[in-house]
């Protein structure tokens, strides 16, 4: 009987040792004893493949099991990445310098991998230049929207021309379609005509040359989903409206559900001098803003000031805890419902604007030098 069992073992073994592999390797200089993560990014979120703790040369080689389709993998230590494309059994090599190894790092053996390494520095060129202009003071709010809005369309523009449309099929053109400006998608396949266009356009070639592929599928449901919004949208808006209910405001309108589960409309505060907040509780420096906040909604409250917090917390559960004894108005917002951060320009967190009583939009953080004295004028 045992004999069966170390027969069986054995052919486990080689089973194991024929399995497909494919190999990442190269050096990360400066980063003597960091750990070196090769995660696979899946639908579901990173996973951690292959790891090793780099020595004073930061060579490495990084393995992990070749795919039937294109795979996105990312080499990650600490919140430096390189985002890579893995196809079939390919070896793909990696040099670069810690801190910096995200932005300046050399790929080879991978075509796809120095596109993407493209796409990447053009995406960090688009945020450097929106947090630009966000930060020019000469601008009003609608200038700088306006601008950073074209900034995305032409990006948008020439990703298509040079990343896309010439082969949709590509790795690349997969990963084009979920680049990021803070945590806005640049391509929005929910309700924009265009760029539900264009994923269509790539969940067709995936479809056609990786049929049996998850993220082929994924596509094109997010395609026909955003077909489906539209043709609402189209429905609704061929509807007779009762000129005397149409509403006007100087905001684009936040509609979110309050921690108590109730829809809250941003453009509802009409008639209130409104602080608009974006936060994040799980940061560390949030319990003494939220003691300012107080200080401020106490003191003003009844005068006609109200907050609209927004909150950016991942965990829905933590959130709720930290904003049940608030007394101002408490939403969230979620990667399905966040579109508004492009228009308002979030880039860092937090961030707050002054809305009047006539629901105008009239400075952002970086304009006001006295919160209190600002909200006293408004009053």
């Amino acid at each position: 009987m045992k004999k069966y069992v170390i027969m069986a073992l054995a052919v486990l073994g080689m089973v194991s040792c024929s399995e497909k592999k494919f190999h990442v390797e190269g050096s990360i200089t400066n980063a003597k004893d960091s750990v070196l993560y090769l995660e696979n990014i899946g639908l579901m979120g990173p996973e951690v493949i292959d790891s090793v703790r780099l020595d004073a040369d930061g060579k490495f080689s990084l393995a992990g099991q070749a795919q039937q389709a294109p795979e996105f993998y990312r080499l990650r230590i600490s919140d430096q990445i390189i985002s890579l494309s893995i196809d079939s059994t390919e070896t793909v090599t990696v040099n670069a310098a810690y801190p910096q190894m995200a932005s300046q790092y050399e790929v080879s053996g991978s075509d796809n991998c120095a596109k993407i390494k493209e796409l990447a520095l053009r995406q960090m060129d688009l945020q450097k230049r929106a947090m630009a202009v966000g930060r020019n003071e000469s601008l009003t709010i609608d200038q700088a929207n306006d601008s950073i809005l074209a900034l995305v369309q032409q990006y948008k523009e020439d990703v298509k021309r040079d990343y896309i449309f010439p082969d949709p099929a590509k790795p690349y053109a997969y990963f084009a379609l979920f680049q990021t400006l803070g945590n806005t998608l640049i391509f929005n396949p929910r309700t924009n005509r265009d760029d539900i266009k264009v994923f269509a356009a790539v969940a067709t070639s995936w479809d056609t040359y990786y049929p049996d592929a998850e993220r082929g599928k994924n596509l094109h449901n997010i395609a026909i989903e955003g077909m489906k919004n539209v043709r609402i949208a189209d429905a609704d808006q061929s509807k007779t409206i009762d000129p005397a209910k149409i509403q006007t405001a100087g905001v684009i309108d936040i509609a979110l559900n309050d921690n108590k589960g109730q829809l809250r409309k941003l453009t509802d505060l009409k008639g209130q001098v409104v602080l608009l907040d974006f936060h994040v509780f799980a940061q560390n420096e949030s319990p003494a803003r939220i003691l300012a906040l107080r200080e401020i909604y106490n003191k003003y409250h009844a005068q006609g000031l109200e907050i609209y917090q927004v909150s950016l917390d991942a965990d829905e559960h933590f959130w709720k805890q930290q904003t049940a004894a608030l007394p101002w108005i408490s939403v969230r917002a979620d990667e399905n419902n966040n579109s508004f951060l492009t228009i308002y320009n979030v880039q860092t967190l937090p961030e707050f604007f002054l809305i009047d009583r006539g629901n105008n939009l009239i400075s952002r953080s970086q304009q006001i030098k006295d919160l209190e004295e600002d909200i006293k004028k408004l009053l």
